[in-house]
């Protein structure tokens, strides 16, 4: 039961005071990553929580109305929907070139700035710019996840190192003076996996929802545009 006792009740805040220099260093780089991890999981949860939503009552929008106006004012107060983004920008091309029709030069629209084009081009460099919006800080939580566990298994070797070491100079090297050096060493390891797991968890679930946006600005374009050509580019 001692032993049991003893094994359980370690004290983390000694066991970082007691440490080296380098192991402090790895300890406080991965307390850093792991904060940074934690907030950037908060914001993008509810920004891809939002942008979801957001899109989701936009297309319903855009499917049951008839005016373009109209659902151009419904994407304005929907300004965190990618889709609707998507939708602005090819709306605001399309305006330019309906009133450039309109202009009396006897144009028609085809022949007009490029026509379809420079709406199809406008809705690919605004679907671009949302997706690099949706992944951004993404990126990180990757790093952190591949990088994490290597930067506490360096900390855990370089405590082990300094270990043997103390043990070697004080020429005892039983179970009892091995065991707790060693225990400590591992703290390196064991923080570097709680900032790594869900680091990769969340980074493999934004990535899945941003695919899935990322598909729906896509296939809104191509409907968009084959509704645009139908009634302004016959």
């Amino acid at each position: 039961m001692n032993a049991i006792v003893l094994a359980t009740d370690l004290n983390y805040l000694q066991i970082v005071a007691q440490a080296g220099l380098v192991e402090k260093g790895v300890l406080l780089l991965l307390a850093i990553a792991s904060v940074v991890s934690w907030a950037i999981i908060f914001k993008k949860w509810l920004h891809l929580r939002k942008a979801e939503s957001e899109s989701a009552q936009f297309l319903e929008t855009f499917w049951s109305s008839k005016r373009l106006d109209a659902i151009y004012q419904t994407a304005e107060r929907l300004a965190q929907s990618p889709v609707s983004q998507v939708f602005r920008a090819g709306y605001i091309e399309l305006s330019k070139l309906t009133q450039e029709g309109q202009g009396g030069d006897n144009k028609s629209m085809r022949e007009l700035g490029g026509g379809i084009e420079n709406v199809e081009r406008a809705l690919h460099r605004a679907s671009t710019s949302e997706t690099t919006h949706l992944e951004s800080n993404v990126p990180f939580l990757g790093t952190c996840a591949a990088a994490a566990p290597f930067i506490g298994l360096f900390g855990t070797v370089w405590g082990i190192m300094n270990a043997f070491n103390e043990i070697y100079a004080m020429g005892n090297a039983n179970l009892a003076t091995v065991a707790q050096p060693i225990s400590h060493a591992l703290i390196a390891t064991a923080m570097g996996l709680f900032a790594a797991i869900p680091a990769v968890i969340f980074y493999n679930s934004f990535n899945s929802k941003i695919r899935i946006l990322e598909s729906e600005m896509s296939n809104f374009s191509s409907d968009f545009l084959n509704i645009v050509k139908r009634h302004f580019f016959k």
